[in-house]
């Protein structure tokens, strides 16, 4: 029998060195010019891009336009962890005016994008009316895993601006509100541009159904583990254990029997810590909670990102200069003057209503809606839809993320 070499290298050794090695220089190379680390994703995707293109031998990543489920399944879990977080951090949800940015944002300036989007993929990206609309729902939602640097801190720390609290609760709840969007262009698709046919029952089922059974769920939910965590059996709480896998689990609980029932379980998990950071409000554990939750995140999101860096070559052999004029077009034009029209008349000063309109990051969110869009149906446009998304996410990554720091010290200055 043929000895192996003592120093082979086993191509998965080496990728998963070049993973942390990635990973370690995200986090660490923006310490040498700055306290924060805003500038960590966008270059966990270029250094993994970088290590696919001049690394030989390393493995290769199944085409998300092949084989979509399993970056469906990784990003779906990150955004499930990162919703639930996001509404663990709010510490006051009144006075209820504070609600009014938000609901404006929600109900205004997310419709305002997926139309003008939708618009911008027919007359200048060439897409079908189907593809369109989908790509107006993936692109839409703002991304609560890469917009930390702008969202309030942790639980029982304040930091609860109107600028953080709006972007916050924004990012948690437009996921699940983008999702009849995205079916209705997967209606589209399998029926046509025929409203007359599909309406009603998309109004009803997709939108009021599905949306008010997300809520509900995510705030029984809430109740139910705040009981358990926090007051049976007495004497012996879980919460006092420290330990935040139960709450976890019960997250994974909440969106699977949500999603069981044809509720949107991005919306349940979002209220569902909303709802749980009400019980005992004041006990150490909803910080011990975000913490646990917060690390899973983090080490979710940073495999994701290295791993789209890996595949960015091959999703952008498909790319024209008609894909760069719609993701400026978003970034630079359609998310701010959306965010600016809903947020006229608000409290938040000129501004804080600025910053708001502009940092509505893109990111695992969209890589989670086109997965799964792609596993129901085959879109003409699927090879350019994934070139302009993963654009997107590139440019809006680097030009938020750098300048994020910027813009919320500028914002105290005010």
């Amino acid at each position: 029998m043929q000895q192996e070499p003592f120093f082979g290298l086993n191509s998965y050794h080496v990728a998963l060195a070049v993973i942390g090695v990635v990973v370690i220089l995200a986090r660490w190379l923006p310490r040498l010019v700055s306290n924060r680390e805003p500038a960590a994703p966008p270059l966990m995707i270029l250094f993994g891009a970088a290590a696919a293109l001049l690394i030989p031998g390393l493995p290769t990543l199944p085409d998300p336009r092949q084989e979509p489920l399993v970056w469906e399944l990784v990003s779906e879990l990150t955004v499930i962890v990162a919703l639930f977080g996001a509404g663990m951090r709010i510490d006051s949800l009144r006075p209820w005016r504070r609600w009014i940015p938000t609901s404006r944002m929600l109900a205004v300036a997310m419709p305002l994008t997926i139309l003008a989007v939708a618009l911008l993929g027919v007359g200048v990206a060439g897409l079908t009316v189907a593809g369109a609309i989908l790509l107006g729902a993936v692109l839409a939602p703002t991304d609560p895993v890469l917009a930390s640097d702008v969202q309030v801190g942790p639980p029982q720390e304040g930091e609860e601006s109107p600028t953080r609290f709006t972007l916050t609760t924004e990012a948690g709840l437009n996921d699940g509100l983008a999702f009849p969007f995205v079916y209705l262009g997967l209606i589209v698709a399998a029926e046509g541009l025929n409203p007359g046919t599909w309406a009603l029952d998309w109004l009803l089922r997709d939108v009021i159904y599905r949306i008010a059974l997300g809520t509900a769920m995510g705030w029984v939910g809430g109740k139910a583990l705040g009981y358990i965590l926090f007051k049976v059996p007495r004497g012996a709480v879980l919460a006092e254990t420290g330990s935040g896998v139960v709450a976890l689990a019960g997250v994974l609980l909440c969106y699977g029997s949500t999603e069981l029932i044809e509720g949107y379980g991005f919306i349940a998990v979002a209220v569902l810590g909303l709802t749980l950071r009400r019980m005992e409000a004041e006990h150490q554990f909803h910080r011990r909670l975000h913490d646990f939750s917060e690390s899973i995140e983090h080490a979710l999101t940073a495999l994701l990102l290295v791993a789209l860096g890996s595949v960015m070559p091959l999703l952008f052999t498909d790319l024209t200069w008609t894909h760069f004029v719609v993701a400026l077009m978003l970034i630079l034009v359609i998310r701010p003057l959306s965010g600016w029209i809903a947020l006229t008349g608000t409290e938040p000063s000129r501004r804080e209503r600025a910053v708001i309109s502009v940092y509505g990051v893109r990111g695992i969110g969209s890589i989670y809606y086109l997965c799964y869009a792609g596993s129901h149906v085959e879109f003409t446009n699927e090879e350019a839809l994934w070139s302009l998304i993963a654009l997107v996410i590139l440019m809006s990554t680097i030009l938020h993320g750098f300048t994020v720091g910027w813009a919320m010290d500028h914002l105290k200055e005010k």
